[in-house]
């Protein structure tokens, strides 16, 4: 049996969906020798120079933090050399790993994914499945191999998706889920039961990174389809529309309505007091939470208090 100690190990990952696989290995005693993350980004309207999360919980832990510009040079080449890696356990790195690095430590690349592999190929999994009105997702660990996460699965853990569940909820639940799949993985490595297996050759789609064609609320679409779109695109970068006066307006939240005989064309404000209610081409959206150009998040209600928006008039399509 192997001891976990024994086994050097590097970190690959950026956001702070990786944070808690990573506290499992460091748990579990797997010796660190360093993190691997993208680099530091300009954020906020003063453009300040962030680092990301797994930045900051490595240098919180004390690991040697490397920031990479590519991995596919020299340099690179020669820190794997230096580190020697027996292990990498990859989450959410956000950049294709070159063969030369998947075939370098002897036990191989572990990558934690986000979808039951292999739905969700991709950069943007997560979001995909909510946009698509999934009713379950999950967490596969997989061997990684030079495809885009077409590599053989190891571990499974399933995750439920509420109907009202958005991007952030199932974001919270995956990396959790993440952790404990992780977990069982590295348990098998350790005991030496870990087995593999092929990714099934059918019901395989791709996950593409969000774009801001993604975001455009096309009223023509039905409402669960547009309730879908904006849940999954909520609380980042959220789904858009405009409005009469031409003012960009981000949708924070919505539900399905509850309006049978009320009807309009599609993108339409309907009539009513204090809920803003839009005709789609099937059924009716109620948007419940917005971001308009120039404000802070609020509430439809208070948006409709606080600005002229009439019963008929059109919400549309910005351009992108």
């Amino acid at each position: 049996m192997l001891q976990a100690q024994s086994i050097k190990t590097v970190l690959m990952g950026t956001p702070d969906f990786a944070i808690p696989a990573f506290d499992t290995v460091v748990d579990m005693g797997f010796t660190v020798v360093g993190v691997v993350t993208q680099g530091d980004k300009p954020k906020g309207r003063g453009y300040t120079l962030t680092p990301p999360p797994v930045k900051e919980w490595a240098l919180a832990h004390n690991f040697p933090v490397y920031q990479p510009k590519t991995l596919r040079d020299e340099a690179f080449a020669a820190l794997l050399d230096e580190l020697k890696p027996d292990l990498l356990v990859v989450a959410a790195f956000g950049k294709i790993l070159p063969a030369n690095v998947l075939d370098y430590p002897q036990y191989g690349c572990i990558n934690v994914h986000g979808s039951l592999l292999p739905r969700w190929r991709g950069a943007a999994p997560m979001q995909r499945a909510v946009m698509a009105g999934d009713v379950e997702t999950g967490i596969t660990t997989m061997m990684m191999d030079v495809g885009l996460d077409t590599g053989d699965m190891l571990d499974v853990g399933k995750v439920a998706i509420g109907p009202d569940d958005d991007f952030e909820t199932v974001f919270n639940n995956l990396s959790a889920c993440g952790a404990a799949t992780l977990r069982v993985t590295l348990n098998k490595l350790l005991d030496g039961t870990l087995t593999r297996t092929k990714q099934p050759e059918t019901g395989d789609t791709y996950a593409a990174k969000i774009e801001k064609e993604d975001c455009v609320l096309d009223f023509a679409k039905s409402a669960q389809e547009l309730h879908n779109q904006i849940r999954g695109l909520s609380p980042f970068p959220l789904a858009v529309t405009h409005t009469p006066d031409g003012k960009l307006l981000k949708v924070t939240g919505s539900k399905v309505a509850d309006a049978h005989g009320v009807k309009g064309e599609p993108g339409t404000v309907l009539a009513d007091a204090d809920r803003l209610l839009v005709a789609t081409g099937d059924g009716i959206l109620e948007i419940t939470g917005v971001l308009p150009e120039g404000k802070g998040r609020m509430t439809a209600a208070d948006f409709l208090r606080g600005r002229k928006l009439n019963a008929g008039d059109i919400l549309r399509e910005p351009q992108v």
